[in-house]
C-alpha cells in the first residue's frame, strides 16, 4: 500500500468514533494492551505526561510540548483528532511521523486487527507509542481522546498527570452530571505520581481529591498556585503577568494562543512546569517565554482563535460544546468588530440545543456541515437554529459557506468559524 491507500484502510477497516460516534469505543483496555505486548510494550520505554480534560487539554498538551521541546528535550506529542492529516496526531519536535513509517506500521499491525478488531483509536495510539519508543524521546505529552479511565492512552504511567477542567460533553458515554464524567477524567491519576487539576468546580472538587487521596498522589490546583496578576487582549496576541504563590517575581509572557480562554490554560501549563522542574527537567524561564510566543510554529496547533484572513479579519476556533461556546463568547466581547458572521456546523451527538440557545441573534449565520456521517445535516441545524431566532442560510460545505459571509462582510466585520473540529478541518488555507 502507498500513504494513501492505507489511510484509506485505516478509516475504512477500523471503527472510528469520529465518524460513527459511540459505537466506534472500545470500553476497556484489553485491546491496546494486546497491542502493546505484541510489540514490547513500547509505552514503558519513554517518559510521558498524561492529559486529560473536556476544554483545553489540546492547547495544554501543544503549550507543554513546545516549552519541553524548546529546552532541548526530544518531545514526542500525541493529540486527537486532526484537522487534515492523520500525521498530525503524532509529531516528534514538531514533525509528524513519516508516511512511510505509518505505512510500515499499518501492515505490521493487521494480523492483530483481524484477531481483535481494534478502533481507529487503539491503533493510532499503538502507533504512536511505537514511534516514540523508536526514536527514543525524551518524553511524550500523550493527550487523553475520550474520558481518562478506560481511554486506550490509559496504560502509561507518566511523570505528571494533568486534568484541564470539567464541563458538559459526550454525556452519553461519561455521564449525566459533572461528579460522573469527573470520576472517568480522573481515572489517569496514579499512584505516586502528581497531578494538577486546571480548574475545579465545587461539584468535582470533592472527586479529585478522593481519587487522588486513594492513589496517594499530591494534587496541585493550578487557580489556587497560579495568581493572573493581568492581562491584555489585542490585535489577536495575549499578554498576561502571572505569578506562583510562593515566588516574588511574576512572569511576562506573551501567547500566540490568543483566545481568552488560554488564561486558564496558561495557569494549569505553568504550575505542570513548575513540579516538571521539581523532577528534575530543566526548564529555564527565558525558554518558557520563548516558546510560548511560537507555539504553533513549533508544534503545528491550528484552529484555537486562529486568524487567517483580515479586512474582514476571519477566525477559526474548534469550540464545539457548551463552555467552548461560553468562551468563545467572552472572545467576542473583547474584539472590536462591526458586526459579526458566523459560519457553523456541528454534529449529531452534541447538545446542539443549549449551543444554539447560547449563541447571539445579532449576528448573521451561515449554517454548514463536515463531510462525515456523524455531521448534524445542514438544512436540520438551520431549523433548530431558527426555533432560537438565529437566521441565515445553509451551505452543503464550509467553504461554500465562508465564501458566501466573505461575500456579505464589511472588511471592518467579523468571520468566526466553529462549531467543530471537522468543520475546521475542512477550510480551505
Amino acid at each position: 500500500m502507498n500513504y494513501a491507500e492505507t489511510i484509506d484502510f485505516l478509516y475504512s477497516r477500523l471503527p472510528m468514533f469520529s465518524k460513527q460516534g459511540a459505537g466506534a469505543l472500545k470500553k476497556d483496555l484489553h485491546n491496546i494492551r494486546a497491542l502493546e505486548q505484541a510489540n514490547g510494550n513500547p509505552h514503558t520505554k519513554f517518559k510521558s505526561i498524561h492529559i486529560a480534560g473536556t476544554n483545553g487539554k489540546g492547547s495544554t498538551s501543544h503549550m507543554l510540548a513546545a516549552i519541553l521541546q524548546k529546552a532541548g528535550y526530544k518531545t514526542g506529542l500525541y493529540t486527537s483528532p486532526h484537522l487534515r492529516d492523520f500525521r498530525e496526531r503524532i509529531r516528534i519536535n514538531g514533525q509528524m511521523i513519516p508516511e512511510q513509517r505509518v505505512i510500515e506500521l499499518t501492515e505490521a499491525y493487521i494480523p492483530l486487527m483481524d484477531a481483535i478488531e481494534p478502533s481507529f483509536f487503539e491503533i493510532t495510539v499503538a502507533m504512536a507509542f511505537q514511534w516514540f519508543a523508536e526514536e527514543q524521546v525524551d518524553i511524550a505529552v500523550i493527550e487523553t481522546g475520550l474520558g481518562g479511565r478506560l481511554d486506550s492512552t490509559n496504560i502509561i504511567i507518566p511523570e505528571l498527570s494533568i486534568i484541564t477542567n470539567i464541563g458538559w460533553d459526550h454525556m452519553h458515554i461519561l455521564g449525566n452530571d459533572l461528579p460522573t464524567i469527573a470520576w472517568e477524567k480522573a481515572g489517569i491519576i496514579k499512584t505516586g505520581i502528581p497531578v494538577v487539576i486546571g480548574e475545579a468546580l465545587a461539584e468535582t472538587r470533592p472527586v479529585f481529591e478522593q481519587a487522588a487521596q486513594a492513589k496517594q498522589a499530591r494534587i496541585h490546583f493550578a487557580e489556587e498556585e497560579q495568581e493572573m496578576v493581568e492581562w491584555n487582549f489585542s490585535n489577536h496576541r495575549l499578554q498576561v503577568t502571572v505569578r506562583h504563590r510562593t515566588a516574588q517575581d511574576a512572569l511576562h509572557l506573551e501567547l500566540d494562543l490568543p483566545g481568552y480562554y488560554q488564561l486558564k490554560n496558561i495557569c494549569t501549563v505553568l504550575q505542570a512546569v513548575e513540579l516538571l522542574k521539581q523532577l528534575g527537567w530543566k526548564i529555564p524561564a527565558g525558554v518558557l517565554r520563548e516558546a510560548l510566543v511560537h507555539v504553533k510554529q513549533l508544534t503545528g496547533l491550528h484552529g484555537r482563535w486562529e486568524l487567517i484572513d483580515q479586512s474582514p479579519d476571519l477566525v477559526l476556533d474548534v469550540a464545539h460544546n457548551e463552555d467552548g461556546i461560553r468562551a468563545i463568547l467572552k472572545q467576542l466581547e473583547l474584539c472590536n468588530f462591526h458586526h459579526l458572521h458566523l459560519v457553523i456546523g456541528m454534529v449529531k451527538d452534541k447538545d446542539v440545543s443549549k449551543v444554539l440557545s447560547l449563541l447571539p441573534n445579532t449576528a448573521t449565520y451561515y449554517f454548514t456541515q463536515a463531510q462525515i456521517p456523524r455531521a448534524l445535516p445542514v438544512e436540520e441545524l438551520r431549523i433548530k437554529a431558527a426555533g432560537f431566532q438565529l437566521s441565515g442560510n445553509a451551505y452543503p460545505n464550509v467553504n461554500l459557506a465562508i465564501a458566501a459571509a466573505k461575500a456579505a462582510a464589511d472588511k471592518r466585520d467579523l468571520i468566526l468559524v466553529c462549531g467543530s473540529v471537522f468543520v475546521i478541518g475542512e477550510v480551505n488555507r
